[in-house]
């Protein structure tokens, strides 16, 4: 047998081996993602928060990508990507342990705080991960690669409500009018049980991410020949923006998870809507909830086999025509009709994030530290696009504030369809 043949044999195993390990790490931060969602309606019992103030912990989490990408660029410049990788992995772990502390003294601040170093960690992953992943082979099946690895972030993002519901949300929280009928001695100590209840999950996240990073730093994962051999320049993001893909790419993302987090967030609200979910109440339309999630999942999966199949910005641009279609049945549509449109979206949100991405750094060679840095900043969507979305609920109503979203998903299909092509 020749030679070559045997080595290059030996260099595709071992990048299937690596793509399974770094998998790993997209699991868990869909999962830590995700627990967002439990720890919101938790802690704002536990502290009698306003929902402003309870949207805070969104806030916290995803300013930290806008103001941490930057650094978290560097860093992974800097280091490499399995080190930056590590790296990503023990910030983690120690906003995770920082909620010991915080539940101790009950201080809500203190939850943001740690909040804020959690999604630190998670920021570096992203940076480090989503591009090493799209690199780990031909580019030709980058989008397939990074879809397969975001298939188990949905699988996080399904499991972390069953895990929180179970160890943080076990007992039915109290409302505010019974807190006020309490005596104020036993109302406090309500809180304060309520606030150290999330020690021990935390703990032993905090655990799960330490060991992970120590089986990273333990395994070899190959370098990315072209990449990281390659000096770091200076000005490198002005020389990525340079190329019009990866600016596009970057209000793609902006717009993408803007629109995701939107409709997610108005999910349960909608589905209990007289008209909609015809007398559905708030905790069975979590149900639907589940089965968007689980519907990101399938289609992640069969993306992964799709985007060998089918050009990645064709398949993008259908799929962007498809949820356009399902928004506009949901906001005039009713009942049954406007119910399943809406969960169905999930299906066809599947592919969009990591395929945007591998699109967005094709090509940019040793800069693409720096457009995975800018494309992870414009996660910063998912705080501002809501925003705007109950602006118009308030004015306009929940079902026409779905406009915005629609009008995202037609940025999306722009950018597959022209601002995806390389120069």
């Amino acid at each position: 047998m020749d030679t070559s043949t045997v080595v290059r044999g030996q260099h595709v195993q071992s990048n299937r081996v690596a793509l399974a390990v770094v998998t790993a790490i997209f699991f868990m931060w869909g999962f830590i993602t995700c627990l967002n969602d439990i720890l919101i309606p938790h802690l704002k019992a536990a502290f009698s928060l306003t929902w402003v103030q309870a949207m805070l912990i969104q806030f916290t989490f995803f300013g930290a990508y806008f103001l941490m990408s930057l650094p978290a660029g560097r860093l992974v410049a800097a280091v490499g990507y399995k080190r930056g990788i590590v790296a990503g992995l023990a910030i983690a772990g120690v906003g995770a342990l920082l909620f010991w502390p915080a539940a101790h003294l009950h201080v809500y601040g203190l939850f943001l705080g740690a909040l804020f170093v959690l999604a630190t960690g998670v920021t570096v992953l992203q940076v480090a991960a989503n591009p090493y992943v799209a690199l780990l082979g031909p580019e030709q099946t980058s989008s397939s690669r990074l879809t397969l690895a975001q298939s188990m972030n949905s699988l996080g993002t399904t499991l972390a409500p069953l895990f929180g519901g179970l160890l943080i949300l076990s007992a039915q929280p109290r409302s505010a009018e019974e807190l006020a009928a309490l005596p104020q001695a036993e109302a406090l100590a309500y809180r304060v049980a309520e606030a150290q209840s999330v020690q021990l999950p935390y703990f032993g996240l905090a655990v799960t991410l330490f060991v992970l990073a120590v089986a990273i730093w333990m395994f070899r994962l190959p370098a990315i020949a072209g990449v990281e051999d390659q000096p770091t320049r200076p000005g490198g993001l002005k020389d990525a923006l340079r190329h019009p893909h990866l600016r596009y790419g970057v209000l793609a993302i902006f717009f993408y998870v803007g629109a995701e987090v939107s409709i997610g967030s108005v999910l349960v609200n909608f589905l209990s809507m007289p008209g909609i979910g015809e007398g559905m109440t708030e905790q069975q339309a979590t149900f639907y909830v589940s089965l968007y999630w689980g519907g990101a999942l399938v289609g992640r999966l069969l993306g992964t086999w799709l985007l060998v199949q089918v050009d990645p910005r064709r398949l993008l641009g259908w799929f962007a025509i498809i949820v356009m279609g399902m928004l506009a049945v949901t906001m005039l549509g009713t009942g049954g009709l406007a119910k399943w449109s809406v969960v169905s979206i999930g299906l066809f949100n599947s592919i969009m994030f990591p395929t945007i991405f591998a699109l967005a750094i094709a090509g940019l060679g040793p800069l693409t530290g720096q457009g995975s840095s800018l494309l992870v900043m414009a996660i910063v969507g998912g705080a501002v696009i809501p925003l705007a979305m109950g602006w118009l609920a308030d004015h306009y109503g929940l079902q026409g504030s779905f406009l915005l979203p629609l009008l995202c998903y037609g940025y999306i299909l722009h950018y597959a369809w022209r601002g995806a092509r390389r120069a």
